[in-house]
């Protein structure tokens, strides 16, 4: 049976798997293997198909570093960044090189001068910094999403809202990015006052580890009108209440409770929406967790919020709500229409704290690194390489460092993050990286040559025996001895060594050199 059997030369020549011929694949290699070497009365009485698999890619890796043909290339244009990703199947690299308008390759030299470091963050006094960068612990902050606001305790939405109105023309939604608290009047206690219902929103938030708040928001509220009502009113804080509708007191705050005037009963505190002790936390000096806003205006507040009422729950986590609270202040006119009502809005709610972190946090990027991509390499400076750096000595050229002696550029592998870093002379050029992959990237790279086919199956052999038990030494010495044979000899054939090629070198090299 042939290797081409059942493939045209038309089949071939039209395909798309040119120059294959030459190679087996690694699957080939396993089965080959099991046929010639695993069975009753072979040198492995017995292996499963996976132990083969491992010991084939382990020798496949092995051989590809220093004796199968394994180098790759990948060609970019050089970003303003100067970094260039390493491959994703990068072992180590051969040649780092740019090209030029005629497409010959200039070669780059490694600089071991300079580096990438992790670059601690450090406080103005130069002490660690170990908080972490500022974030919005709030969902749909901006009320861009409508779905984001919902009703009461029910639903999915961030933020949960009052589900009752009275009068019925009072409601709450988004507007224009911006919650909306419509608000009327109602007569109570007999007729005898007249009062805006208080409405809230709240969203839940987890303090663990922070130390401090700062709240910040945008808020207009309904202007006053003399002998109907006053100036509407919002208001913004942190609580470690829960939303409910119970009176049990240090644990919830009614949600359900609308009326600015409603009281105690037995003794027991409601805790309404329009009392500061609903705002449970307090900063450090003792003042309520609540920012007022009561005119058009738009406010910034730092809190050094004391956290210690707020119990951790068996997760560590310490969770705590945001409440926004809405209403108008001395009505005296009934409103159950559009008329004489008030509108309250607030737009970008933030809550945004600074805790610290288990582990170090670093900088954006070195120091190292920017000062090495913003500097012209000295090398460039003039014809003559006479500088402060590297000619010192009056002009004199003895004690050249070679490494130094082109005006090419320089790079370095920057192992930690994965990436090469250029010299600023390289920005723009077209950078070409020739590097070594171990073959086993994708199923299709998993291949060997013909010239090495047998070398394969001697490592393969030598690694599964020697790592057996009851083996004699002396099978396994031969066996070595076999594996360092052929890998010499499939060495030699992948060097694709020319007696023609060969002779014409030498024929350069006896060239008369005259002085």
């Amino acid at each position: 049976m042939g290797l081409l059997d059942g493939k045209t030369q038309l089949n071939y020549y039209q395909g798309n798997d040119l120059g294959n011929y030459q190679f087996t694949s690694l699957d080939d290699i396993i089965s080959q293997f099991q046929i010639a070497y695993v069975g009753e009365g072979k040198i492995i009485p017995k292996i499963k198909r996976a132990d083969i698999a491992f010991h084939a890619q382990r020798a496949l890796q092995e051989l590809s570093f220093d004796t199968f043909k394994s180098v790759k290339a990948q060609e970019i244009v050089l970003p303003p960044s100067l970094s260039m990703i390493l491959p994703h199947d990068y072992v180590n690299y051969t040649k780092v090189s740019w090209v030029d308008s005629a497409g010959i390759k200039h070669p780059l030299y490694k600089t071991n001068s300079t580096s990438n470091p992790f670059s601690i963050k450090q406080l103005e006094n130069k002490e660690y910094d170990f908080s972490s960068e500022a974030t919005n612990f709030l969902t749909n902050y901006d009320f861009t999403s409508t779905s984001g606001v919902g009703d009461s305790q029910s639903g999915d939405a961030s933020w949960k809202t009052t589900n009752t109105f009275n009068p019925s023309q009072d409601s709450i939604f988004v507007s224009n990015d911006k919650l909306t608290f419509k608000h009327g009047s109602r007569s109570r206690n007999s007729g005898t006052i007249v009062t805006a219902n208080i409405y809230s929103a709240w969203q839940r938030i987890n303090l663990a580890g922070v130390d401090s708040l700062e709240f910040s928001a945008t808020a207009t509220v309904a202007d006053e009108a003399v002998g109907v009502k006053g100036k509407g009113d919002i208001r913004i804080g942190v609580t470690s209440l829960k939303p409910g509708s119970s009176n049990v007191p240090g644990v919830e705050f009614h949600a359900t409770i609308q009326n600015p005037e409603a009281v105690t009963s037995s003794g027991v505190d409601n805790c309404r929406l329009n009392d500061d002790d609903i705002f449970t936390l307090t900063t450090t000096s003792g003042l309520p967790s609540f920012v007022d806003f009561d005119s058009i205006t738009q406010e910034t507040k730092t809190l050094d919020l004391d956290l210690t009422s707020i119990q951790e729950d068996v997760n560590g986590d310490k969770f705590a709500y945001v409440i926004i609270i809405s209403t108008v202040k001395n009505f005296t006119t009934i409103s159950n229409g559009d008329a004489n009502q008030s509108t309250n809005t607030i737009d970008n709610v933030t809550v945004i704290g600074d805790s610290l972190l288990p582990n170090l946090s670093q900088n954006l990027e070195s120091t190292a690194w920017a000062n090495y991509k913003s500097t012209t390499p000295s090398e460039n400076n003039n014809d003559d390489y006479e500088d402060d750096t590297y000619w010192p000595m009056r002009g004199n050229r003895y004690g050249l460092d070679p490494q130094h002696a082109q005006a090419n550029g320089s790079f370095y592998i920057d192992n930690r993050l994965g990436k090469i870093n250029f010299s600023s002379n390289i920005s723009g050029k077209t950078v070409i990286l020739d590097y070594i992959s171990d073959s086993l990237g994708t199923d299709a790279e998993m291949q060997v040559h013909k010239f090495a086919e047998e070398a394969m199956y001697k490592c393969i052999a030598y690694a599964i025996l020697s790592t057996r038990v009851g083996i004699p030494d002396n099978v396994i010495m031969r066996l070595r001895r076999d594996k360092i044979a052929e890998t010499r000899k499939a060495k030699i054939r992948l060097s694709n060594i020319k007696i023609e090629e060969i002779t014409q070198t030498l024929r350069g090299m006896s060239k008369h050199i005259k002085h």
